[in-house]
């Protein structure tokens, strides 16, 4: 069995449950170290919508990268930590993907693997893409960020878009679910906007550390507003 990652969406709407789930930033990971197939991990907060670089305290998300899908199905059936997240939070979702490809580095490394039980009947993309921002351009990148997404307003091939990362501005992520690869691809290489923003990126160099990787997800726990129509 090959490796396969999950990211786990959790919404809070209470003040003392929002307190608890900022707490767990810190305390969860004691617990997730000692988790048994579990080969990496990052405990992220998320931004408003419209990739607002200022937090949404209602959302966090798990992202887990483990040996094969049966620790991961073990974890979600049986931790008592994941237990605690379900009793505090109003919501949960969690996405299996199998990865199909990954290029550059997250905290010096790049911890995806290919999967080979890729399936040729899901034509469903999941991309994750992360980066760490040079101190220096943070005022130059953020300016420019609602013109680089402003294709994905009203976009068809788009199911869904958070922005997540580990440091409020500094170190920024994305999720996004597209019906498949034809339309990632046409919003990032035919919108005039993002291929400016890829231009800009080269450009300026102003990331110390990006990752960009592609998903196939398969299997879901759970509910969120926008993925839920999703067939698994």
């Amino acid at each position: 069995m090959s490796q396969v990652t999950t990211i786990t969406f959790f919404r809070y709407n209470t003040f003392l449950s929002k307190i608890w789930a900022f707490g767990m930033m810190q305390f969860a990971h004691k617990p997730l170290k000692k988790v048994r197939g579990l080969q990496e991990y990052k405990l992220m907060g998320s931004g408003k919508d419209g990739f607002n670089p200022f937090a949404d305290w209602s959302v966090y998300v798990l992202l887990q990268i483990w040996e094969n899908e049966e620790v991961a199905n073990s974890f979600f059936d049986t931790s008592q930590l994941i237990e605690r997240y379900l009793k505090k939070s109003e919501k949960r979702y969690t996405l299996f993907l199998k990865n199909t490809k990954s290029r550059g580095y997250w905290s010096g490394k790049n911890p995806f693997i290919e999967s080979k039980t890729i399936s040729t009947d899901n034509p469903f993309v999941a991309v994750i893409t992360r980066a760490t921002i040079k101190i220096r351009f943070l005022h130059k990148f953020w300016k420019y960020v609602p013109t680089s997404q402003r294709p994905l307003a009203h976009n068809n091939g788009l199911i869904y878009t958070k922005g997540i990362g580990e440091v409020p501005f500094l170190q920024m992520a994305t999720f996004s679910i597209w019906k498949d690869k034809d339309s990632l691809m046409q919003f990032a290489y035919g919108s005039k906007e993002h291929s400016r923003a890829i231009a800009k990126t080269k450009e300026l160099k102003w990331y110390s550390e990006e990752l960009f990787s592609r998903f196939q997800p398969y299997k879901s726990i759970g509910s969120w507003n926008g993925i839920d129509y999703l067939p698994f």
